[in-house]
């Protein structure tokens, strides 16, 4: 097989801008991919050029991601000069021998923030970019945008359905199109004909300048999923006993679990906001991501605003997804569990009025029910929150990745994976290596690790899973060809 050669001009094509990034990306590719066809490069460089703090802590691709990401603006000299506290604030780790060096390195980076009261770390933790994917940080009257995420509102909501779970197997390709019929996944994808919803009609759509570009394409992607870790999927739920703030019976139900955020509105809230923080506070190059905005300036209030809307926007795609299948199966849920994992709140810690933000944590005050997914063959966990103070009234937002998309790619084969899947019983629509569950920690020690944190009311096991996939692009106009496997 010749060695892969790709040329500028064909990055170009692709939409990578000028500059380093392009020589960048050659070099990265044509040294670690050699084997790779051309076609299967220029997917994972679409991947990386569409998502790039997805691989921004990748060994390999990292180097190009962090070239794509969003740079502070030639006025960034004229900012606030910032220092650290040396010592930093305490915060208390949940399964610190399960979490890489790198998620605890950011967050002894964040403590040291002058405006950091209190934080925690939860035990599925990685590196992100910023705040570490599964970092609670607690701020004074300060919001730090990338301590929110890139992907605001990102959120777990589940549908419980009084229908008895034998129906996945003897009805399966009947669930199968419906799961292929309510929403699109993808980078960028838009549907044809936009959905109705109220979210649409808030004003800030129309005062401010940067949402009211982004109008348009919100309204398109509106009930769409995206890409990397999102998915939807039917699986079985199981209530052991009744607990009377989730307020179902006993029994197996058919349950309907999403994951996903506010797709390209959250994407431009979050990069438009951090360019104006690092521009108003220079912090140190290794904290520069932590820049933070305070409410009580213009800027500040702003993006408060529309990183609520962003949440808004993203609980609204859910639910158009889920009444889009209620609707379908005639059954209207018999209990809707639902929580953001990338948001920032105004609570209450130790009488103090404080912004907490839960970057891949899932908020665990006392009696609030949510959602903790494994792997699409691992189970995932309806909650109820014990208001654990030492975690800022956090929990996990997942079983968190212990191999890179690249290194995934790279270790797991495709007989791995289907043999994994077969052993489950899980029909997987889409998806790829990078999502397999070799990919992710082992949820069993990671709710383990949490058992002071939250408990557990009910279980989700997976067993027909749509995800993005290149082998599944364009199946929204022949869903029902796709199922029957025409």
């Amino acid at each position: 097989m010749s060695k892969l050669k790709i040329q500028g001009k064909e990055l170009r094509a692709l939409g990578y801008p000028e500059g380093p990034v392009i020589s960048i990306a050659m070099n990265v590719m044509e040294k670690n991919f050699k084997h790779h066809s051309k076609e299967k490069a220029f997917d994972i460089l679409k991947e990386v050029l569409q998502s790039p703090h997805d691989y921004v802590a990748d060994e390999t691709l990292g180097p190009i991601a962090k070239q794509l990401l969003p740079k502070a603006p030639p006025s960034e000299g004229l900012g606030e000069a910032v220092s650290l506290n040396q010592s930093g604030i305490q915060f208390n780790v949940f399964g610190q021998e399960h979490i890489e060096e790198g998620a605890m390195h950011q967050m002894y980076q964040a403590a040291k923030l002058p405006i950091s009261v209190a934080g925690a770390l939860m035990p599925d933790a990685h590196s992100g970019y910023g705040l570490p994917i599964g970092g609670v940080l607690a701020t004074e009257n300060a919001v730090i945008p990338y301590g929110v995420g890139v992907d605001i509102g990102c959120r777990m909501c589940l549908s419980v359905f009084d229908i008895d779970p034998k129906e996945l197997t003897q009805k399966e390709n009947y669930f199968t199109r419906e799961l292929l019929e309510a929403t699109l996944f993808g980078s960028g994808q838009q549907f044809d004909q936009a959905e109705d919803h109220e979210v649409m009609e808030n004003e800030l759509f129309f005062q401010l300048p940067l949402l009211k570009n982004l109008h348009g394409r919100a309204w398109k992607q509106l009930g769409s999923s995206g890409s990397g870790n999102h998915f939807v999927e039917f699986g079985i739920v199981e209530i052991d006993e009744k607990d009377k703030v989730l307020g179902i019976e006993p029994g197996n139900y058919v349950g309907l679990l999403s994951h996903s955020g506010s797709r390209a509105l959250g994407a431009n809230i979050a990069n438009h906001y951090t360019k104006i923080a690092i521009s108003k506070r220079r912090l140190p190059a290794e904290a520069k991501n932590l820049a933070w905005l305070s409410l009580d300036e213009e800027e500040g209030i702003e993006y408060w605003n529309a990183m609520n809307l962003a949440g808004d926007y993203a609980s609204a795609c859910h639910h158009v997804i889920h009444d889009k299948i209620a609707k379908q199966v005639g059954r209207q849920p018999l209990k809707m569990v639902e929580n953001h994992h990338n948001f920032a709140w105004k609570e209450q810690w130790e009488g103090r009025d404080l912004i907490v933000h839960r970057k891949g944590a899932t908020p665990a005050g006392k009696d609030v029910l949510g959602i903790i997914p494994g792997s699409m063959t691992a189970p995932g966990f309806i909650v109820k929150g014990k208001g654990e103070a030492a975690s800022v009234n956090s929990a996990s937002h997942g079983a968190g990745r212990k191999m890179s998309r690249t290194k995934a790619m790279e270790s797991v084969t495709d007989k791995q994976f289907k043999e994994e899947l077969q052993k489950h019983n899980v029909k997987l629509l889409g998806g790829g290596l990078d999502e397999s569950p070799f990919a992710y920690k082992d949820i069993e020690v990671v709710m383990q690790s949490q058992k002071a944190l939250v408990e557990v009311v009910g279980k989700f096991t997976p067993k027909i899973v749509k995800m993005d996939g290149a082998k599944h692009q364009g199946w929204k106009k022949k869903g029902r060809d796709e199922v029957m496997g025409e």
